[in-house]
């Protein structure tokens, strides 16, 4: 810093403009400090700009435009076959949708007298912070500070993302003609998500996953729905198999890939999607010079209360260890905002449910079977298929089952998870049943309304109990 330099004073520095950030500098407003929120592009992050809503609403353009095939059966007459997807389209309806989102945090933050700086940002020490925009250099001079930088795809060393036919999963949101044929490195929920989407808009697609099977974290009877749905839309699986090398020859991609059942073989493809993980943006951002130290692969810890080892320093999101997840972010953000105004608040609950954009989608919260046997609980497993639920018949949607994992002693629900049409919305009960540690007799109790989808937990916890109605009850026990 120059000698002399004025640095702008401000209660809170938010560094970061995500679900996280810009939910933490809204808050903060509420609770009347003066935030300086910057963000390098646009309010959003990741998430809102490039990630999960531009995916959810490529997903659901592939699911209308799929479906378009099932109209038949309902009745439903006219030129179907003739139905094309225009994607550069598409991606004029997408920037609308963004836009829009954009436009709101905007006005929020406004709203709430939080300053949006846009500009790249640096620790210069504990209480400091520089910020380049496009004009010139700031300082700020702050009482706290939050961190909140997310993060990026991690890309192995002998793969160069080119945005043309290497793509990373910002790429591949941005492409203006739907590829023929799509190889994706990766079987996780990213590239489960894109291919199945990509499948249903007509082109070949190939999921690459080093692990036995895709979706490795999932429980295996949740995943199952999955690759049988993608398998019928002409989704290729090569798993426990090892990508080394790839080539792009006479505008295609050539994986070399690698595996104990088939050998080495070379996949082609015209487009190469590589999703194999995220890394958190904590570097060139001056950590060292606030005394911020940083894990081996690069996260901060941080204790409930969202707090650093520098007190007065916190980090939310997906640079702290634990699923990269917005509403985990957005979660973290308030509370850190509220220790800061010196309110009760910690992320003090375990129950952080996870969906996978899927077809059929998988949600959960809480424990799986297996890690509920792992802890060392004897447990009930409730079970209802929604091949017997009116609504998913009625819909044409009967794919999947509700699932409760239930502590055999005390009856306590340890788990919820389901496969299915709409399981997005579905999980928000479960969470809140485990929250707050409901038994599976509450669940049991609750009228559901009908018909709907939200019954299959009503008959799930009946299952459990031995007397759903809707099925045949069959005790399943596991210890």
């Amino acid at each position: 810093m120059v000698v002399g330099e004025v640095a702008i004073e401000t209660d809170v520095v938010i560094i970061g403009g995500g679900p996280g950030g810009y939910a933490a500098a809204i808050r903060l407003g509420q609770l009347g400090k003066s935030v300086t929120l910057i963000e390098k592009e646009r309010l959003g992050g990741v998430c809102l700009n490039r990630g999960c809503i531009p995916s959810k609403a490529l997903i659901h353009t592939a699911e209308q435009f799929s479906g378009l095939s099932q109209l038949h059966k309902m009745g439903i007459k006219g030129s179907i076959e003739d139905a094309a997807f225009d994607l550069s389209r598409w991606q004029e309806w997408k920037g609308t949708i963004v836009s829009q989102l954009n436009q709101g945090i905007d006005h929020l933050c406004a709203e709430n007298g939080v300053t949006v700086v846009k500009g790249g940002a640096s620790f210069l020490s504990e209480h400091r912070i520089g910020v380049q925009t496009d004009h010139d250099f700031q300082i700020y001079k702050f009482e706290n500070a939050i961190i909140a930088t997310g993060s990026k795809p991690f890309i192995p060393s002998f793969l160069e993302v080119d945005g043309e036919f290497i793509l990373d999963s910002t790429a591949i949101l941005e492409l203006q003609e739907v590829p023929s044929t799509l190889s994706i490195i990766g079987g996780g929920y990213i590239g489960i998500e894109m291919g199945i989407a990509f499948a249903k808009l007509g082109t070949k697609v190939t999921i690459i996953e080093m692990a036995a099977r895709i979706l490795p974290q999932i429980s295996e009877n949740l995943v199952k729905e999955v690759v049988k749905k993608a398998k019928k839309l002409g989704v290729a699986f090569k798993t426990a198999t090892k990508v080394e090398k790839a080539v792009v020859e006479n505008g295609q991609v050539h994986l070399f890939v690698s595996s104990e059942k088939s050998g080495s073989e070379v996949l082609v493809s015209d487009k190469t999607l590589v999703t194999i993980g995220r890394v958190p943006n904590t570097t060139n951002i001056g950590l060292d010079q606030a005394g911020i130290r940083v894990e081996k692969q690069g996260y901060i810890t941080v204790n409930t209360e969202c707090r650093t080892h520098v007190e007065h320093i916190f980090a939310i999101g997906d640079v702290t260890p634990g699923p990269s997840l917005a509403h985990r972010a957005s979660k973290q953000g308030i509370v850190a905002a509220e220790v800061i105004a010196h309110l009760p608040s910690a992320v003090d609950t375990s129950f952080i449910p996870y969906v996978i954009f899927s077809d059929p989608q998988i949600a959960g919260v809480g424990l799986s079977r297996e890690e509920a046997v792992k802890l060392g609980y004897k447990v009930k497993v409730g079970s209802f298929p929604f091949r017997a639920n009116g609504r998913a018949l009625a819909t044409n949607e009967s794919e999947g089952f509700a699932e409760v994992i239930v502590d055999e002693k005390s009856h306590l629900l340890l788990g919820m998870h389901v496969v299915g049409a709409d399981a997005s919305n579905l999980i928000g009960e479960g969470v809140l049943a485990l929250e707050l540690a409901a038994r599976v007799e509450d669940l049991a109790l609750t009228i559901h309304p009908h018909p709907t989808l939200s019954e299959g937990w009503l008959e799930a916890a009946e299952a459990a109990l031995g007397h759903a109605i809707h099925i045949v009850n069959k005790q399943k026990k596991y210890s």
